[in-house]
């Protein structure tokens, strides 16, 4: 007998009919002899509705209460989806996140899990129920306050109860197949990888790719939780992260992935003395704002220009609080840019190959692709270039490195 979680995206829940397809799906596995724990998001639509909602109340809406009213959507899934059960003859329970002890800090839209209490779910499950449970929301201990987790909660809410529990595997079930090496809608001939390893597609995940949340990943690769990506409408196997060693060939470029929420900032005549870098980088971590590429010039006569990138999403806060730090330490001129996006390639067999990124950087200039900025790691390549050029660089870079063919290049075929 298996512990299974899977969860349902909102695509997957978006309408009464699909909930009653993925009852049907549950209870098949259930009437197997597994045990199984649900997770669902709120029916498709329902999340953006309900910020709309807010701002029409409130054009900034207190953090808290907003959080109150996004919790609402998954608890709507959860219900609908437990009636449901109950009219097909399949025992089930539904939690909402405080209900299922999903503790949380206090970051309220991004808060983060740090315990999950299983004992009310153990209950539910030896008493023969399929547990449901609400996705994207948690408890801080603390105050009691409900919290959300941010977009692709849920999927984080999925790993981290399947590695409370120590589930067998966690299933996260989309309205794509599976990982594939690139976006299928920007381009046709990306095909599904079978496997993929914990660091590629955390790699995949923080660049960009929006099949997996990071944070979800992170869980699975620290407590070793095996995730089977796959579709809700189909029943094809679909792409199993693992770890690496779990991997026998390993592909010098597993994917290209894309961001277009990024957005660069430029403080001038920065002081170049010991500290200048904290004073100005803490006000934004403070701030839940996440730093990515970070740039800074060499000195001249003591001054020295700082470029980095945050999410869009949080561009005009953050320029608002640098621009703050850059009158207080003496700084010069704040500059923006919101036209920029990134564009990866990923591979766990690219270490030991040094031709990747002179491969990258020459296919990127044959299309006239300006490169901005520059960032690596020991299995990624990532340029910021600007905006307009997203699809042509993601298409030839699929192009260029073979990845539409079955046969696409690994580690070993180079030594």
């Amino acid at each position: 007998m298996a512990l299974i979680v899977q969860k349902y995206g909102g695509t997957s829940v978006g309408s009464i009919e699909r909930i009653k397809n993925v009852v049907a799906k549950v209870k098949d596995r259930a009437e197997a002899g597994n045990r199984m724990v649900v997770v669902l998001s709120a029916m498709a639509g329902v999340t953006d509705s309900l910020i709309k909602l807010a701002k029409q109340m409130s054009p900034n809406p207190a953090e808290r209460e907003l959080d109150v009213l996004m919790a609402t959507g998954e608890q709507q899934s959860v219900a609908l989806f437990s009636m449901a059960a109950a009219d097909m003859g399949l025992p089930a329970a539904s939690l909402l996140g405080f209900q299922a002890a999903i503790l949380t800090d206090r970051m309220f839209g991004k808060a983060r899990i740090t315990d999950v209490e299983t004992g009310r779910i153990q209950e539910l499950l030896d008493e023969g129920k399929v547990v449901v449970v609400a996705g994207f929301q948690g408890l801080d201990w603390d105050s009691g306050d409900v919290t959300t987790l941010g977009r692709g909660g849920s999927d984080t809410s999925a790993v981290a109860l399947a590695a409370a529990l120590k589930a067998d595997v966690c299933e996260i079930f989309t309205d794509v197949e599976g990982v594939y090496t690139t976006d299928p809608n920007m381009v046709p001939s990306a095909r599904k990888l079978s496997v993929i390893s914990y660091e590629e597609m955390l790699e995949m995940a923080s660049l960009g790719a929006k099949v997996l949340d990071i944070r979800s990943v992170e869980f699975a690769a620290k407590f070793g939780v095996k995730i089977h990506v796959r579709s809700t409408f189909t029943d094809r196997e679909g792409t199993m992260v693992v770890p690496e060693d779990q991997i026998t060939e390993k592909l010098i470029i597993s994917g290209v992935a894309y961001n277009k929420n990024e957005a660069k900032l430029t403080v001038k005549d920065v002081p170049d003395h010991p500290g200048i870098a904290s004073r100005i980088f803490t006000p934004i971590s403070q701030a839940g704002i996440v730093v990515d590429v970070i740039i800074q010039n060499t000195s001249d006569e003591g001054k020295t220009d700082l470029t980095f990138t945050v999410p869009k999403t949080d561009y005009d806060k953050a320029r608002g609080i640098l621009s703050q730090t850059a009158q207080e330490i003496g700084a010069g001129q704040v500059t923006g840019n919101t036209a920029i996006a990134k564009v990866s390639i990923i591979g766990i067999g690219m270490r030991n190959h040094s031709g990747v990124a002179t491969k990258m950087f020459t296919t990127l200039a044959n299309e006239g692709i300006n490169i901005i900025t520059i960032n690596t790691s020991e299995i990624k390549i990532s340029c910021v270039i600007e905006e307009k050029y997203t699809e042509l660089a993601v298409r030839a870079l699929h192009d260029a490195f073979g990845l539409a063919e079955e046969a696409a290049p690994v580690a070993e075929d180079l030594v």
